[in-house]
């Protein structure tokens, strides 16, 4: 379960910024919108959140910021000696800060084998050449226990590590494999690590990021249609969302393909043909007056994005996973985005404590009834300098009844787009 995000220097996030699915105080919809954690730190957590912001504002940032550091504990253990984070992009409008490393910081809770809660805070500072700064801190209890903590030494060029007594098995051995550019926890868990394994799955399996760098992929959706159980209940969330589907066919077929191979050497060339199998979707609409069967192509893009998110949705749900969704409502009417919502909601289908992080420009969504508390609203907001401020909500103390939307497109809130400027238009 995601506790709290932190960033610092990444793209427009130049000032720390803070998301946090902790739960207030307040009472209302506590039940079917918060997850009891039974930690005095944090007692409870949302379910979902939404982040609104004007176009340019840096909503994306912030997924983009979380997605970029899942992809440094991933995949850091494998770059090569040397090997620089091109991508790495630190805030380049001030000079300062475009020197200056990039951070990150994620908390998170997770279940041991003896069905405890233990909440995890890891994070780390990074330039584009290397890693300067790394810790975990474990709170097993409401002390925390630091595990490890790595900081590069300015006059040494060396990295020093600092290791505490709750991180078990051969220390030495990972730190002196950890390269510059790495991660300790990457390396520790290739090199067999049991007791952080728990920390880098969490990154690899528990968090689902979906935007424009990593699209919806339609396999997970095909592979679920395949297997008739999984089929009906796709079916039936497609129907309870108003999509008169009445069934969907996975349709396996072999087709031939060219192959081309040249031989550099003798330069000769050699062509092929070679047999692959390719799934196609079938969907089968009923009427009064009878029925038909249709290609998937032939449905509007808005079907066709609920079917595929329906099948990882529904997969996330009955994991307990963290699914994380830039602009959630690209070709879903707002009822739709309501209905996935509200499946993060259900305590009879999110059973094992999933939870729904997203950013929208549906602003419908702030009174739709019994969608959101308070807590789970937040915005984002390009400041003059060009730098993005993140922000709750509940900064603004509003009322119960308040309305919300009016509010917010009114400026109450900010994160609106300023248009005065232009021509013809007044604000």
């Amino acid at each position: 379960m995601l506790v709290e995000f932190r960033v610092k220097n990444f793209r427009s996030l130049r000032d720390e910024q803070t998301l946090s699915l902790v739960a207030s105080k307040d009472k209302t919809l506590q039940d079917t919108h918060t997850l009891a954690t039974g930690l005095k730190a944090a007692p409870s957590l949302l379910r979902s959140a939404v982040v609104y912001g004007a176009n340019a504002s840096g909503k994306s940032n912030l997924i983009k910021a979380l997605q970029y550091m899942r992809g440094v504990v991933i995949e850091s253990a494998g770059l090569a000696p040397g090997q620089t984070f091109d991508r790495l992009q630190p805030f380049r409008l001030d000079a300062e800060s475009a020197k200056k490393p990039t951070e990150f910081e994620v908390t998170f809770i997770l279940t041991d084998e003896g069905g405890e809660k233990v909440r995890y805070q890891y994070g780390f500072a990074m330039t584009s050449q290397r890693i300067v700064r790394e810790h975990l801190l474990v709170y097993k209890a409401f002390k925390p226990q630091r595990w490890f903590e790595r900081h590069l030494d300015a006059e040494t060029g060396k990295d020093v590590y600092d290791f505490g007594s709750g991180l078990k098995g051969p220390k030495n051995l990972w730190e002196g494999a950890t390269r510059p550019n790495a991660l300790f926890l990457s390396m520790a868990v290739q090199l067999n690590s049991e007791a952080l394994r728990p920390v880098f799955d969490w990154f690899a399996h528990q968090l689902v990021i979906v935007n424009e760098i990593s699209p919806l992929a339609p396999q997970v959706s095909v592979q679920m249609l395949k297997q008739n159980e999984q089929r009906k209940v796709m079916c039936d969330f497609l129907t309870a969302a108003d999509i008169s589907i009445a069934d969907i066919d996975v349709v396996t077929r072999k087709v031939v393909g060219h192959t081309l191979q040249f031989d550099l050497t003798t330069g000769r060339r050699e062509e092929g043909l070679t047999e692959q199998e390719i799934d196609e979707i079938k969907v089968r609409h009923v009427t009064e007056q009878g029925e038909a069967v249709f290609d998937l192509m032939d449905e509007s893009s808005g079907t066709r994005n609920l079917l595929f998110l329906s099948g990882p949705v529904l997969d996330i749900l009955s994991k307990g996973l963290t699914l994380v969704v830039d602009e959630l409502d690209t070709s879903l009417h707002t009822h739709l985005v309501q209905t996935l919502v509200r499946l993060f909601h259900r305590l009879d289908v999110n059973t094992g404590g999933a939870q729904l992080l997203f950013t929208t420009h549906d602003t419908s969504l702030l009174d739709a009834y019994g969608l959101f508390r308070r807590d789970q609203v937040w915005f984002v907001e390009k400041k003059k300098d060009q730098s993005s401020e993140l922000y709750s909500l509940l900064d603004f103390s509003p009322r119960k009844n308040e309305a919300l939307e009016r509010g917010y497109l009114q400026g109450r809130y900010g994160a609106v787009p300023m248009i005065s400027g232009l021509i013809g238009v007044t604000h």
